[in-house]
């Protein structure tokens, strides 16, 4: 196993994640890709729109993708100081697709994630991303419960 993708959410999962994939990467000596998904910024074309009407959208965007890496790069800084093949990845659109597509593109042997434990009701209209990973992944998929 060379590398893991963590997921992480900056929930109240989060800490429990890296320390588990923290764990597997110094057993298995693999590099950690923290990654995280940002939701993308609103499209407003189908209304004759651009995005250049819309400044504070695309200033909201660019925050909270500034915000997600400041969070990225702490929570690296709570990685052990031994897994020296860390490093960060920001994404933008749906988590469930992008962190997939993060896995191929960087060959990852597992991926790590954190579940909320919400319950079926709340699964069924907001949807999991942890129950997709494992309904879709092509790679082993660890889920840590919050």
């Amino acid at each position: 196993m060379k590398t893991i993708v963590v997921a992480v959410d900056f929930s109240n999962a989060t800490p429990g994640v890296l320390r588990m994939a923290g764990g597997l990467a110094k057993a298995f000596g693999a590099g950690l890709r923290l990654f995280h998904v940002v939701e993308p910024e609103p499209s407003y074309t189908a209304y004759g729109f651009t995005p250049d009407e819309f400044p504070a959208l695309h200033a909201y965007q660019e925050e909270v993708k500034r915000r997600a890496a400041e969070k990225l790069r702490e929570a690296l800084g709570n990685v052990d100081p031994a897994l020296t093949d860390a490093t960060t990845h920001i994404a933008e659109g749906s988590p469930l697709y992008c962190i997939l597509d993060y896995v191929k593109e960087c060959g990852a042997d597992m991926v790590v994630l954190g579940s909320h434990g919400h319950g079926v009701i709340a699964s069924l209209l907001l949807g999991s991303v942890a129950e997709g990973m494992v309904r879709k992944a092509t790679v082993p998929t660890l889920i840590v419960p919050a």
